[in-house]
């Protein structure tokens, strides 16, 4: 059978007006509650203008894939994530065959005397048996608008996958044997992430913006805290993020990103703290350190230290 080739003009969506700055931008994701340094938001900023993939690389817990919800939702528009993990193939990312339904398509073929017809295969491989898996999903041309595609911890991912995921990020387009070519009609705004697990490769890097999200300063954690955790008084967050910035200078096999400082403050205001405490800080050590052996180093002098540090800490962040 000769290859059926579906060709779709690629297309970029006209500039949200919403978006029409980087300013505009940064406003919008506060709006989210997300807080994003001017470099952050330029990087979006190009992205969404460009339509360029952007990979995002730094610790776990400092919002990488929050990134990718909160545009979703800014934009009104589908997420579709791929989680990375190791042994996932090209079929479980890009798309699969829906085998038990195709048997029982030749099967009701052959009870109705129908198997021998000349379109039988063209037809157990039409799009009514294919399972479009998440890189498939973001270019269906079913899509309104452009859809926000999440790789998630792409580094978790085995090497021969970013081979697939050089098509998809150069021209937005996959080759499915049996049908041909289907290419994207709205070109999707693709996230990247990664925590460095290992290096990516050059040729995906090239077709990508880059951008490392760091720990976030004492003034940002605490801008954070305060817009996700509201009911959290001014004295206590500064408490919070005193004790997790100190945290982090301690040597650590890993150190609390932003999600565990959440974490920590909602579990704080679950339990009626007020102010840190030693007792408290012991009780709750599990929240924001996910290693024993970080738990066993900090447990004792160098939290009674921290806890002493942020009670002392008297001075209000600026905004």
């Amino acid at each position: 059978m000769s290859m059926e080739t579906q060709t779709l003009d690629r297309t970029t969506a006209e500039p949200d007006e919403r978006f029409a700055s980087v300013d505009a931008l940064a406003q919008s994701l506060q709006d989210q509650k997300y807080i994003a340094d001017r470099g952050l938001a330029t990087t979006l900023f190009l992205t969404l203008t460009m339509r360029k993939p952007v990979l995002l690389e730094g610790e776990a817990g400092v919002g990488k894939t929050e990134i990718a919800k909160v545009l979703a939702d800014m934009l009104d528009t589908p997420l579709i994530r791929l989680q990375c993990y190791e042994g996932l193939d090209a079929s479980s990312a890009i798309y699969e065959w829906d085998y038990p339904r195709q048997m029982l398509f030749l099967r009701s073929l052959e009870a109705t005397g129908n198997l021998g017809r000349d379109d039988v295969r063209r037809d157990l491989f039409g799009e009514e048996f294919l399972l479009k898996r998440p890189l498939l999903q973001a270019i269906d041309v079913a899509h309104q608008q452009a859809p926000v595609l999440l790789i998630d911890e792409v580094d978790r991912a085995d090497q021969e996958l970013e081979a697939f995921l050089l098509e998809i990020l150069s021209d937005f387009q996959v080759t499915v044997p049996e049908l041909g070519t289907l290419r994207a009609e709205h070109v999707p705004i693709v996230i990247l992430t990664s925590n460095r697990t290992r290096e990516i490769h050059d040729a995906l890097k090239r077709r990508c913006l880059y951008y490392w999200i760091d720990f976030p300063s004492f003034e940002k954690e605490y801008r954070i805290l305060s817009t996700k955790v509201p009911e959290a008084s001014e004295a206590l967050a500064t408490q919070i993020c005193t004790f997790t910035q100190g945290l982090r200078e301690v040597d650590l096999f890993k150190s609390p990103g932003m999600a565990e400082t959440l974490d920590w403050a909602a579990a704080l205001m679950a339990l009626g703290s007020k102010d840190l405490s030693d007792e408290v800080v012991e009780e709750t050590l599990g929240v924001i350190l996910k290693y024993q052996e970080d738990v066993d180093k900090v447990r004792g002098d160098v939290a009674q230290r921290l806890v002493a540090e942020a009670l002392n800490a008297k001075a209000k962040p600026t905004a």
